[in-house]
């Protein structure tokens, strides 16, 4: 779906480059990552790809069309959900989805069924302006669905959005990648990008530092921990860690399991987070 080969990009008045020397492949039906702090290169990689950005070096094909030889009908198949999207203020709600609807040759969806999942059906003849940010960042995750775009670019998703919509969102995320749809999620939020993608690729200062799936960077460079509460000799509760390959010749352990005096017992695991500072030596700010 998405094959980039040492990609570069300089605005007009840095005296550097913003993206350097980028290389990646994204496969359809894949929800792939792009999981960085701000000012790292994320959105600009993203308006490249989605043809508002031109002027680079190197390649970019997308849907198997190089991006600087778009036609017309490219935006027919993608779909963008921007981190600030823009609205007509004293349009309603549905007018603006109506609006956006009728840029599209082909048919585009009902937008009841989705202002209803995603708890704006009420609103729905509301002027925009009125909207708060979460409402907003809501509408502008339905206008991207509305024409049925076979690739998604998502821009901080869950941005603004209280925990039972961000989970109503990234359900439906999960359901559009079970349709056959391609995802690209740009965000610094190490849960969202930990719980939706498929492969993540550490975007820092224009460069991608790593790219593999979470389960394999969670995994990699750390020794698996166990940390286990246990009573000792005053009846309080204590706690230790230790290696997990151990585990089965630690004395202290045997003792205090075969004595059941163990109270809890759990493993510990590095997180996206963890990982990406230990590779980066950056914060996800």
């Amino acid at each position: 779906m998405i094959k980039v080969e040492k990609l570069s990009y300089r605005y007009p008045k840095n005296e550097q480059d913003t993206l350097k020397n980028i290389s990646f492949e994204v496969r359809k039906g894949e929800i792939f990552g792009f999981l960085g702090p701000s000012g790292a290169g994320k959105s600009t990689l993203q308006n490249i790809l989605t043809g508002t950005l031109l002027g680079y070096r190197g390649k970019a094909s997308v849907l198997e069309t190089s991006v600087k030889e778009r036609s017309k009908d490219f935006y027919e198949k993608i779909g963008v959900d921007f981190e600030f999207p823009n609205f007509y203020g004293k349009f309603t709600a549905i007018e603006n989805l109506h609006y956006f609807s009728s840029l599209y040759s082909n048919a585009t969806l009902d937008p009841n069924p989705l202002l209803e999942r995603m708890g704006l059906l009420q609103d729905a003849d509301k002027q925009v302006n009125r909207f708060s940010k979460g409402m907003k960042a809501r509408l502008g995750f339905i206008r991207c669905l509305l024409h049925d775009p076979d690739l998604l670019f998502l821009d901080e998703p869950t941005s603004g959005l209280d925990p039972a919509n961000a989970m109503i969102l990234k359900e439906m995320v999960r359901e559009l990648q079970k349709s056959g749809k391609t995802i690209i999620l740009t965000t610094h939020n190490m849960q969202d990008a930990e719980e939706l993608c498929d492969r993540v690729a550490f975007i820092v200062d224009g460069e991608i530092r790593a790219l593999d799936t979470p389960t394999d960077f969670r995994n990699s460079k750390q020794e698996k921990r166990i940390i286990y509460t246990f009573q000792n000799t005053r009846n309080l509760e204590e706690e230790r860690t230790i290696l997990l390959h151990a585990l089965g010749s630690d004395t202290h352990f045997l003792n205090m399991a075969k004595s059941e005096k163990i109270t809890r017992i759990h493993s510990v695991e590095q997180s996206l987070e963890d990982v990406f500072i230990s590779l980066t030596g950056r914060r996800l700010q």
